[in-house]
């Protein structure tokens, strides 16, 4: 039986602007409330959103002094009142918080609202498996649930190299897709097409108008997903056929969307963190990382970790390193052993 410390190590965020508000501390383990379950973290990863938040502050940043992370993985040690389907002992993994009120997982300990979790799948370590949530169920929601995707439709996803984009190939290959993605080195291209894309793209020597001739006979792709955080809006556009459909992670900028229109474009935004924010439809969460633990015991989705190492204590330096741009894949802190 694991014993529960009043106290544990976390990465604590004083304030808002440098990495350097992220600091080492102790702060209090709080019991698991009714419908959620106590957990010991092993590892959690690093996301843009975290150190966006740390940076810009409010809306969605913790009350100061807080404990920022949205991803995790780790093992129950406690369940709360009315939790049902898991049990103390339990390796799961999930993305149950890091904003607002929600505890983050920067911590030996996270108390996670059960809906929000899923049981690790049985082939990953800690650390691969803190790596796929978010990104997964971004992926995920875009593709699957706003843009549908079929077998055998022709499928370009901007990004195929970073964190959502690397999972969002593997997703679209499950679902039967086509898959074409953009990348910036040939280091990356094979990365890309070792995670099953059946073609890549140098978007630094060849042009949208180019790719799509070559690929497509001009007629464009089915799905485009703008996985690499709003720069490719507009190319997503152009790179879609007539009536496609398009996605991307971030929206928060102005954009010309003419050809949007001309072109009749469905445009899906994909923020997956309102189910955290707002409590609604976090059910919907836990199914989508069941569906992934299935997908990577199948041996259909593997995650890419950066090669950097990072424990607790080096939490402003695993931000600052992907905030940098110097990450491939997945920002992952050793959080226990």
């Amino acid at each position: 039986m694991t014993t529960i410390p009043r106290e544990m190590s976390a990465a604590v965020l004083h304030g808002f602007g440098d990495p350097d508000n992220l600091k080492p501390g102790r702060v209090p383990v709080q019991p698991p409330r009714h419908g959620e379950v106590l957990v010991k973290i092993h590892a959690a990863s690093v996301n843009p959103v975290d150190w966006k938040i740390r940076r810009n502050g409010p809306p969605m940043a913790p009350a100061l002094p807080g404990i920022q992370g949205c991803d995790m993985a780790g093992e129950i040690v406690a369940l709360g009142e009315g939790v049902t389907g898991f049990a103390v002992g339990d390796r799961v993994f999930g993305s149950p918080g890091g904003v607002k009120t929600v505890d983050g997982t920067y911590a030996e300990y996270m108390r996670a609202d059960a809906r929000l979790i899923a049981r690790m799948p049985a082939g990953l370590g800690f650390r691969e498996a803190a790596a796929l949530p978010l990104v997964s169920i971004t992926a995920w929601e875009g593709l699957i649930d706003r843009a549908r995707v079929q077998p055998g439709e022709r499928v370009l996803i901007h990004g195929g190299a970073g964190g959502v984009g690397h999972v969002a190939i593997q997703i679209a290959k499950a679902a039967g897709a086509h898959v074409t993605t953009t990348i910036s080195s040939p280091e990356k291209a094979a990365i890309a097409r070792d995670l099953g894309a059946d073609e890549t793209v140098n978007y630094r020597e060849e042009s949208v108008e180019a790719y799509v001739g070559r690929l497509t006979g001009g007629r464009g792709f089915d799905v485009v997903m703008d996985a690499t955080g709003g720069k490719d809006l507009v190319t997503s556009f152009a790179g879609a056929r007539i009536n496609g459909r398009v996605v991307t992670i971030v929206s928060q900028f102005p954009a010309d969307l003419t050809l949007m229109h001309l072109k009749g474009l469905d445009l899906h935004v994909v923020f997956m963190i309102i189910p955290v924010l707002h409590d609604v439809g976090r059910e919907h969460h836990g199914e989508i990382m069941r569906r992934i633990a299935a997908l990577v015991d199948s041996g259909r989705m593997r995650p890419l970790l950066d090669p950097a190492r990072f424990d607790l204590a080096h939490a402003a330096d695993a931000q600052a390193h992907l905030e940098e741009g110097r990450a491939t894949g997945k920002v992952v802190i050793d959080v226990a052993g």
